[in-house]
């Protein structure tokens, strides 16, 4: 049943404005707002400037090449939970590099690595 789902928002971090405004112009939806404020003490915060409860939220952020991608994403999950999102889905732009590197490791007597695939979340 299509009318019973949730409506969908999607979001993005500040490394990812472009490939969110692609998925959004597929999707047939609009960019939600979102403010993200950094102090100057190195400190930021993330708040929704459009209300979201209820919503399937679409977060979309790179992880790459610093941590305060990745803070920025945990912090951008940790105020949709706060706002009473239905349900929350992350996106990361991953990077061919990044991805040769978590292959690279010592390989079993069977050649498959010791430890999977996995993403950072």
């Amino acid at each position: 049943m299509i009318d019973n789902l949730p409506p969908i928002k999607v979001f993005a971090g500040t490394k990812s404005q472009y490939m969110a405004k692609e998925i959004c112009r597929e999707l047939g939806c609009e960019l939600g707002k979102m403010n993200i404020q950094y102090f100057a003490d190195g400190e930021f915060e993330v708040s929704f400037e459009e209300s979201i409860r209820g919503c399937e939220v679409y977060l979309v952020q790179s992880t790459f090449p610093n941590s305060d991608n990745l803070m920025e994403l945990l912090l951008m999950i940790d105020a949709a939970k706060r706002a009473s999102a239905a349900s929350i889905i992350h996106s990361r732009k991953a990077c061919s590099q990044s991805s040769h590197h978590s292959r690279s490791g010592p390989r079993h007597r069977n050649g498959s690595s010791r430890r999977p695939d996995s993403g950072i979340l």
